[in-house]
């Protein structure tokens, strides 16, 4: 049994955690399934009508991944097809396996259910031997048949709790 992880947040980046953040890399082999901290930031920067809402995932104050989303991007943005997408998540390769990943889902289903227009979160996933399918399928998203690119489309229902 895994023990919980410490103190997780969802810090902005800035130019004091930049450095160290743009620096978290995920395991090899594993960059072919997520594009690293710098060329997200590129992506984010390069398409405002997209929405990103990028952050830094803390474990008490040691940055160990990145989750970037696109957050009510504004249909027809020529990027992401849907309002609220899962665009990236990765933990550091040092620090997988210790509950960091489910963690920085949780806040961030926490923070979508603050906005009472988020139903759904979209993500997709490159398929393949290593593919963090099984990680999001555990998670709660499934998977619907479609294809973003060359990419599978999972979905997770925002609820709302009572």
């Amino acid at each position: 049994m895994r023990s919980m992880p410490m103190s997780v947040a969802l810090r902005m980046i800035d130019d004091e955690n930049r450095e160290a953040v743009s620096a978290l890399r995920v395991q090899p082999g594993q960059e072919k399934f997520v594009d690293g901290v710098a060329a997200s930031l590129r992506a984010a920067a390069a398409t405002p009508a997209a929405r990103p809402w990028v952050r830094a995932v803390y474990a008490g104050d040691v940055p160990v991944g990145f989750l970037m989303t696109a957050e009510g991007a504004e249909p027809g943005n020529g990027v992401i097809p849907w309002p609220y997408y899962l665009w990236r998540l990765l933990i550091d390769a040092r620090h997988q396996g210790r509950g960091y990943g489910r963690a920085a889902l949780d806040l961030l289903v926490t923070h979508l259910r603050e906005r009472s227009e988020a139903d759904i979160l979209v993500t997709s996933i490159v398929p393949g031997a290593g593919s963090p399918h099984g990680f999001y399928v555990r998670y709660g998203f499934r998977p619907t048949g479609e294809w973003f690119d060359h990419e599978q489309v999972l979905t997770l229902p925002i609820t709302r709790e009572r």
